[in-house]
This record gives C-alpha cells, structure tokens and sequence, in this order.
C-alpha cells in the first residue's frame, strides 16, 4: 500500500444528479479501511431519502455552506466546521436547504463506498426515477432506504 495524495480538486469526479463527488480515498487505496469523498450540493438537490447502513459509520464534515442533517428525530443545520457521525443501523439523512453551494467531506468505514458512488452516477444517468435508482442500490450496497 503506498500513500494517498490529492492536491485541491483532484480525484475521481463523479455527477450525481447536480450534485458533484470527487473520490479521495477508496477502499482499494487504503486496504478496505476508508472511504473519503468532497461533495458538493447545490441548493434544492435532490439528496438520499432516510436511509441506514448495516455496517457503516457515515460521517460528514461541513466545509462550507449549510448542510441540513437528519439523525433519528434529530433535524439540524449543520454550518462549516461540524462535524456529523452516524453509526451502524441509524436512520439519516441530508440536504441543501439554503441558497447557496453546501460542501463537505464524507467519510466512511469500513471503505468501498465508492462502489455505491459509482453505481449512483450510472444510475442517474439512465434517467429511470429515483425511487427506483434507490431501490436497485439498496439490492447492491449496504444502504436500506426508508420507504
């Protein structure tokens, strides 16, 4: 294993819907530990309905912007500097509510995340409807959305 360096904006770049992913870490780079992502949000983008994971902690870290975070019951404005971590078997969530760009790191252990990421990419691209793009990588990831 060797050392993972991405300067400003490089990485793997990936659309989802408006919103853009660039992978930093995968789990192929760090021996399945990790995944890292910078998302960027735009206002009134479509985001992930509540969802858990089996196995995963999901953690964001809000770099700029206003990111609206769901944990359980608990609804709040997230600013730059928070930090959010959602452990196994949690409902959650998040969207851009505000008026401007939201950006922030996604992180999340064990790694291969990026396999939803890619997949969630090519799902969008194909323009079937969500709630049928979530309920194809429901069946291929360890995400269980909220019907």
């Amino acid at each position: 294993m060797t050392a993972v360096i991405r300067a400003p904006g490089e990485g793997e770049r990936h659309a989802a819907g408006p919103a853009e992913v660039v992978l930093k870490a995968t789990a192929d780079e760090t021996g399945g530990a990790l995944f890292l992502a910078e998302a960027t949000v735009p206002p009134g983008s479509p985001t992930p309905p509540p969802h858990r994971h089996e196995r995963m902690y999901d953690m964001f870290w809000v770099l700029e912007g206003i990111l609206t975070v769901r944990v359980g019951d608990d609804t709040r404005d997230a600013g730059p500097g928070t930090f959010v971590c959602v452990p196994p078997g949690t409902l959650h969530t998040f969207a851009n509510d505000g008026d401007a760009p939201v950006r922030f790191l996604n992180l999340s252990t064990p790694g291969g995340w990026e396999r939803y990421m890619r997949d969630l990419a090519e799902e969008l691209e194909t323009g079937r409807p969500p709630a049928e793009v979530f309920a194809r990588l429901s069946e291929r990831h360890d995400v269980a959305f909220e019907r």
